[in-house]
C-alpha cells in the first residue's frame, strides 16, 4: 500500500468529557466494533464489572476514574483509528491538555442529564484556540435527562459551538425508544437490552410512511416528525470543511453504556473525519507527506509493566515514516538514537511494529532521555511547539518517610516528574524539595505509585504558595535582578530544567513584586518564546 493511501486511511482522535460523563465506556464501545475486544466492561464507580480495557493503572480500578491517558488502536472498515482516552478528572487536567496536542480531532461526550460541565467548557475552549474539529456525543440516553433541544443550546451557548444533529433520539429515558440516523435516513430502535452487541437498524427513508408508526407508536412517530421538521429548520445543513475547520460541530445521540448509538457515530466519524493534519514548529510548517520522519513526544509513562521498570515515551508521528531499528536526531540532545522495539497499543497490550505512519502513535522504550515535547528527525532541526507546563494550583514539600529507601524516593520522583504527573521546585536557601500540582488528587497517585512502583515511602507537609511563575529577564547582571534575588531569597526555586522559579505566597506579592521589578517577567506557563 503506498505511503500518501497509508496517511490518508488513518484518523487520531482524542475523546474529552467532564468526569462520569462516560468517555471511557464509549471508548469500549468503540473497540467492541473494531473487533478489538469482544465484550466492553464498563467503568463503574468503585464496582468493577470487568473493568475497562482502556484503564490500566491500578489507582485507576479502584477508583473507577481514568488518570492516564491511554492509547488504543484498532481497525474499521479499512480505517486505522488511534484513540487517545483522556482523563475527564480535572486535577488531571494538564495531561489532556497535553494530549490535544497529538489529535487531529476530538469527539466530545455529554451527560444528558448534567449538560455541559465546568470541564468540558475548559478542554472545548483549548480545541477551540487550536481549531481542532469536533464532533458532539449525547450520552445516557436510556435515562431521564434534559430536552433534546435545550441541550442543543446549551452547547451552542455554553460552549460556543455552531452544532448541526446528524441524529435525534425518540423519546428519553422510561421511554426512550430508538434514534433518527438523519445522515444515514434510518431508524435504529433500542431493545433495551445490553447484551445484545449490536443493535438492528431498520431503513426509514420517509418519515412520512406509516411504517413508524409500527416500530416506535402513534405518539412516538409524531414528535419525532414534528422534532426533525423544527430541526430541519433551525439548524445549517452539515458542511464538511467547516466541520473540518473547526466552524461546525456535528451531534450524535446515544448511550454508550448500551452500546447505541455509537456505531452511527462511529460511521459518520470514519467518513468525516479529518486525515492526519500539517503540525506548525518554530521553524516551519511540516505536512504529513513530506518523505522526511519527524514526530514529538507528547507523553510519558513509567512502569506501564510494574514488572520491568520500564518507561515509555510515547511519539505522535507528524511526517514521513518511523522505521525500526534506524537512526533518528533527539533534536534537544543532538545525538542519533535506534529504537529496536517500537509500540503500538492497543491498551496494556503492545505489539512491536516494523514501520508507522503520520497520525500514528508509537511508544518508544526510555531510559531518560526524552522529556515532554522533545522532537525527533531524520536529521533537521525542527522543535514542535505547544506542550507546556502550567503553572500548579497546590504547592507541598515532599518528605522521605522512610530513609533506608531515599535512592528509591528520589528515582521515583524524578521518572514521575518526567511523566508531567506534576512538578517539582527545588529551593535555591536549602534545596528542600517542592512538589506542585494542578489537582490535589495527584498528591495521592504519587503517593501510592511511590510505595507500589519504587517500594518508597513518603509524606506531605503544606506550602503557603500562591502561584509559580517562571522567571525571565534580558539581563541577568542588571542591579534590579540582583536585588530580587537577594530580597526574595527565601522564595526562589529552580524547575527540574533547572529554569528559576518564584513561588509567590500571595497574589498581592505577587503584584508587588511584578511593580517592584519592572524588568523581569513572570510566566505561568513554562513555555515562553
Amino acid at each position: 500500500m503506498s505511503f500518501i493511501k497509508e496517511i490518508n486511511r488513518r484518523r487520531t482522535f482524542g475523546i474529552i468529557s467532564h468526569p462520569d460523563a462516560g468517555k471511557t465506556t464509549l471508548t469500549e464501545k468503540l473497540l467492541l466494533f473494531g473487533g478489538a475486544i469482544q465484550e466492553a466492561g464498563a467503568v463503574k464507580s468503585n464496582k468493577i464489572k470487568k473493568g475497562a480495557t482502556s484503564d490500566f493503572m491500578e489507582i485507576e480500578r479502584q477508583r473507577g476514574i481514568s488518570v492516564a491517558t491511554s492509547v488504543l488502536a484498532f481497525e474499521y472498515d479499512g480505517i486505522k483509528i488511534n484513540i487517545l482516552d483522556t482523563p475527564g478528572h480535572k486535577d488531571f487536567a494538564e495531561d489532556t491538555f497535553r494530549t490535544l496536542t497529538a489529535v487531529d480531532s476530538v469527539i466530545v461526550v455529554i451527560d444528558v442529564a448534567k449538560g455541559v460541565e465546568e470541564q468540558t467548557e475548559k478542554l472545548v475552549e483549548v480545541c477551540r484556540m487550536r481549531n481542532i474539529p469536533m464532533i458532539v456525543f449525547i450520552n445516557k440516553m436510556d435515562r431521564e435527562g434534559k430536552d433534546a433541544f435545550d441541550l442543543l443550546d446549551e452547547i451552542e451557548q455554553k460552549l460556543g459551538l455552531t452544532v448541526v444533529p446528524l441524529s435525534f433520539p425518540i423519546g428519553m429515558g422510561y421511554d426512550f425508544k430508538g434514534i433518527y440516523n438523519i445522515w444515514e435516513k434510518n431508524i435504529n430502535l433500542f431493545s433495551g437490552d445490553s447484551r445484545k452487541d449490536i443493535e438492528e437498524t431498520i431503513e426509514v427513508n420517509d418519515l412520512k410512511s406509516p411504517e413508524l408508526e409500527k416500530f416506535v407508536g402513534e405518539k412516538a412517530a409524531q414528535t419525532l416528525r414534528d422534532e426533525i421538521e423544527l430541526v430541519e429548520g433551525i439548524y445549517p445543513e452539515f458542511d464538511k470543511d467547516a466541520y473540518l475547520n473547526g466552524q461546525l460541530q456535528p451531534v450524535f445521540f446515544g448511550s454508550a453504556l448500551n452500546n447505541f448509538g455509537v456505531r452511527e457515530l462511529l460511521d459518520c466519524f470514519v467518513d468525516i473525519a479529518p486525515k492526519p493534519r500539517p503540525k506548525q514548529s518554530e521553524e516551519r510548517l511540516v505536512k504529513p507527506e513530506e518523505d522526511k520522519f519527524t514526530g514529538f513526544v507528547f507523553k510519558i509513562h513509567a512502569n506501564m509493566d510494574p514488572n520491568h521498570r520500564n518507561r515509555l515515551a510515547f511519539i505522535k508521528i507528524v511526517s514521513g515514516e518511523f522505521k525500526r531499528n534506524t537512526p533518528y536526531l533527539h533534536v534537544r540532545h543532538d545525538k542519533k538514537l535506534k529504537f529496536s522495539s517500537p509500540n503500538a497499543f492497543f491498551a496494556e497490550k503492545k505489539e512491536i511494529v516494523d514501520i508507522s505512519y503520520p497520525g500514528d502513535i508509537v511508544g518508544l522504550q526510555d531510559t531518560g532521555n526524552f522529556k515532554i515535547g522533545d522532537t525527533l528527525t531524520e536529521g533537521e532541526v525542527l522543535n514542535y511547539k505547544g506542550v507546556p507546563s502550567f503553572s500548579p494550583e497546590h504547592f507541598r514539600y515532599i518528605n522521605n518517610a522512610d530513609p533506608l529507601k531515599s535512592k528509591q524516593l528520589y528515582k521515583g520522583i524524578d521518572q514521575l516528574m518526567d511523566e508531567g504527573v506534576a512538578q517539582l521546585f527545588t529551593l535555591e536557601l536549602n534545596g528542600r524539595k517542592v512538589i506542585g500540582t494542578v489537582g490535589a488528587l495527584q498528591y495521592e497517585v504519587i503517593q501510592y505509585r511511590l510505595e507500589h512502583e519504587y517500594g518508597a515511602k513518603c509524606t506531605y507537609e503544606n506550602l503557603n504558595v500562591h502561584k509559580a511563575c517562571w522567571v525571565e529577564t534580558d539581563n541577568v547582571k542588571s542591579t534590579e535582578f540582583k536585588e530580587f534575588l537577594r530580597v526574595k531569597q527565601r522564595f526562589l526555586a529552580k524547575d527540574k530544567r533547572g529554569q528559576l522559579v518564584f513561588l509567590a505566597d500571595s497574589a498581592f506579592s505577587l503584584q508587588m513584586t511584578q511593580q517592584k521589578y519592572p524588568s523581569i517577567t513572570f510566566h505561568f506557563t513554562s513555555e515562553f518564546d
